[in-house]
């Protein structure tokens, strides 16, 4: 694999060109950018008159049950009426109703019920994920789909799609825009095509370990291109594509051909399909060189998609490498829990005790065909390894039960289940404590397969093809590439039923019933108030977090707390309580100040420390007024290295933001979409460049004339932090655009929606 150091024309889609005038090239390099796929596509998207500062409206969105209450209830607060646009939700992850009692099903009802009154579309639990659904019914040539869940990627099926946060749907269902700067274009040359038992999770494990760390595609939109796109199968394409989130690219897109044409037609849509190819001479940004024959099969150990390596380095250094792993896992789990993966060795072999084959990036027909003629004839054993499959749609189980696959899975002694995205999350199949996982899933990050790290317990993931997957159960649980398989697979043709969708899945068609009541659970909660940024800012730094990188996950964990979703308040409770359990006490404590603010009363009665802060803030600034709203506020804010990685929840922030927080402080931020989701809380999306902070958990800090510093875009915001007198340093925040402004400047999206009217 190689990374271009510089930009690179390609000329005819097949040849990389890094010096153009030796190669006859006369272009410039911004008009050979405009010949990209991913251009033409955005241009197609934008409203606005400047292709450097695009706002971009999409054709559909999509959403499942752990986000789509929110953005419904968000819109509804801001005036929502109907629809614009297709709006597919979709109830994959919420499924075990046993879970919470009635509160999912709950959930379930209020988007039934939505889907009814304002004209969208909804998909009952166990029917489909919901990336597949999309791929399914949704997709479409030189269409945009945006999501609320990260892994919204349908690049491979000529759809640029993206995943960002539930305030970013609602923007799109009150018909405002997405809003982003024209962003890079990044080529992935593929050429060659994979040996057997290489599957998409191999060519995608390979692509993340050697993109992430650097930052080589973050917030860029990858490209696919070149001859060894044609060597690869839809279904094969599509788990490589699903799979870009990881890399924290923006979105994806792939060249399309017969293949894809022939995936429309299975599926019945075939004028959705539009052959897409770049221009004779495209120029992109950047260039990933991937011989596909070169790949072999691969393994991201705990705890995150980039530690990679291949399945055989790890079989010849299963020392040094599980050595690395619990190294690295002391920075990951904080020294909280004691982690070891020594004792997986059996013989000198690596022993896991669970296998996965699920979701979006698993559960696809092709894999799960392929895992079938592996294990046929096997047995997983009847010791610790266990095998559960989960077809990504119930048209994919349909089909494998009457091909007979699903029958030669399950005599092998695998599980055959539903529709769900659990295992993913940490909400089904949780391993044993001390088990380790390997999993055709989409991310391995702490705490995703159940772990309670605070509690004592702890099990690991690693990622792998369904192809190893099956190569291990086959020999018992101990790690295997599919590559050591020397038998044939016989990829049966898929035939595509969508009887059970046109049976179960309500479709209104675009038209909404305004009469239709909206069932409400009593788990179902609207937002709490939130006030506009006031002229001053006292924040006390309640959570300080060195991780190199902090995920979605650990700042509001998934799992347990997804019956929650639909309850700010309530979800709020489990905020960083994997990470740093103390921060929801210490931002209700601070909170308590700020309450007695807005009720005009003096906060040092409710938080009696602000009392040596505010006489040393007066002594400078007397025109501070602690019982002012508008003057004053007094309010929290988390310090972490790198923060958001993984996940588009919203919750991430806004279970922040309902506690109090005001800010984050960050060196830089994992995802776009996170740092959106701050924005749209009306939080500021603080930057520091200081090699060593100026301040410390539990600090307090002042922030001086800061509504000012937002309004009248400076570049810098001053900030003391409060200790025997006023220690300056300065914050930056980003480019914002005037309406990322507003938002921060009326409190969030909600108050900003509520005042447009």
């Amino acid at each position: 694999m190689k990374l271009y150091e510089k930009g690179v024309y390609l000329k005819g889609g097949r040849e990389i060109v890094e010096e153009p005038a030796k190669a006859g090239i006369e272009i410039s390099r911004e008009e050979a950018a405009k010949h990209t796929i991913a251009y033409g596509i955005l241009k197609a998207h934008n409203t606005s008159d400047s292709m450097e500062k695009l706002q971009i409206k999409f054709d559909k969105l999509t959403s499942h049950d752990i986000t789509f209450v929110g953005i419904i209830q968000t819109a509804r607060a801001s005036g929502l009426e109907k629809f614009p646009v297709p709006y597919v939700l979709t109830n994959c992850h919420n499924s075990l109703c046993a879970v919470g009692g009635t509160i999912n099903e709950d959930d379930h009802m209020f988007g039934l019920t939505c889907a009814k009154k304002y004209g969208g579309v909804y998909v009952p639990p166990h029917q489909a994920v919901i990336h597949q659904y999309a791929r399914e019914m949704l997709a479409g040539g030189g269409k945009m789909i945006l999501g609320s869940d990260s892994h919204t990627r349908y690049g491979a099926l000529g759809t640029m799609a993206m995943g960002e946060g539930g305030p970013e749907l609602v923007k799109q269902l009150l018909e405002q825009t997405y809003d982003i700067p024209m962003p890079e274009v990044i080529g992935v040359y593929l050429k060659g095509e994979p040996v057997p038992g290489v599957g998409p999770q191999d060519v995608a494990l390979a692509i993340i370990g050697e993109v992430f760390d650097n930052g080589y595609v973050k917030n860029k939109v990858m490209e696919f291109v070149g001859p060894g796109v044609s060597n690869l199968s839809a279904d094969f394409r599509i788990g490589v594509d699903v799979m870009t989130t990881e890399t924290t690219c923006l979105s994806s897109i792939w060249r399309t051909d017969e293949k894809i044409q022939e995936f429309y037609e299975i599926h019945g849509r075939s004028e959705e399909y539009q052959e897409l190819n770049p221009g004779q001479i495209a120029y992109y940004d950047g260039m990933i060189e991937i011989d596909l024959s070169e790949i072999r099969p691969m393994i991201a150990m705990p705890f995150h998609p980039s530690n990679t390596y291949t399945i055989d380095e790890v079989n010849a250094n299963l020392k040094d490498v599980l050595a690395d792993v619990e190294k690295r896992a002391q920075v990951s789990l904080d020294g909280q829990v004691e982690f070891s993966l020594q004792d997986k060795i059996v013989d000198g072999k690596l022993y896991v005790e669970q296998g996965i084959v699920a979701g979006c990036a698993g559960g696809g027909y092709e894999n799960i065909c392929d895992a079938a003629d592996i294990l046929r004839g096997s047995s997983i054993g009847a010791d610790r390894f266990t095998l559960s499959v989960y077809p990504a749609s119930t048209p994919i189980y349909m089909e494998l039960a009457k091909n007979g696959v699903l029958a030669d899975l399950m005599r092998t002694g695998a599980v055959v289940k539903t529709a769900f995205c659990g295992p993913c999350f940490g909400a089904g199949d949780t391993p044993s404590n001390g088990a380790l996982s390997i999993r055709h899933s989409t991310r391995n990050f702490p705490n995703r397969e159940g772990s309670k790290i605070q509690n004592g317990q702890i099990s690991s993931v690693a990622l792998m093809d369904a192809r190893s997957i099956a190569a291990t159960a086959a020999n018992k649980g101990f790690l295997t590439p599919a590559t050591e398989y020397d038998g044939t697979y016989q990829r049966p043709k898929y035939f595509f039923d969508q009887a059970i969708y046109q049976n179960r899945v309500f479709d209104s068609k675009g038209k909404a019933d305004p009469d239709t009541e909206i069932q409400l659970g009593p788990n179902i909660k609207d937002w709490p108030s939130m006030a506009a940024l006031p002229e001053h800012l006292i924040l006390k730094v309640v959570s300080e977090i060195h991780d190199p990188v902090t995920t979605t996950d650990e700042l509001i964990p998934s799992g347990e707390t997804s019956s929650y979703r639909s309850n700010p308040l309530g979800l709020a409770e489990f905020t960083l309580s994997r990470k740093d359990p103390a921060y929801v006490g210490r931002a209700k404590e601070v909170q308590k100040a700020e309450d007695a603010i807005r009720q005009g009363e003096d906060p040092v009665r409710a938080l009696p420390e602000l009392a040596s802060v505010l006489e040393k803030i007066q002594k400078q600034y007397p025109q501070i007024k602690a019982n002012d709203a508008a003057n004053l506020g007094v309010g929290s804010t988390i310090f972490a290295e790198k923060p958001g990685d993984g996940s588009a929840r919203e919750q991430a922030a806004s279970c922040q933001k309902v506690l109090g927080g005001w800010a984050n402080i960050a060196r830089e931020y994992a995802t776009k979409r996170y740092r959106s989701n701050l924005i749209n809380w009306g939080m500021l999306p603080l930057l520091t460049a200081a090699k060593e902070l100026p301040f410390e958990n539990g600090d307090y800090l002042f922030l001086p004339d800061v509504r000012k510093a937002v309004s009248e875009k400076s570049d810098t915001i001053q900030v003391f932090c409060v200790r025997d007198g006023l220690k300056p340093f300065t914050v930056t925040m980003g480019e914002l655009t005037d309406d990322e402004r507003e938002i921060i400047l009326r409190g969030c999206l909600i108050n900003y929606n509520r005042k447009s009217k």
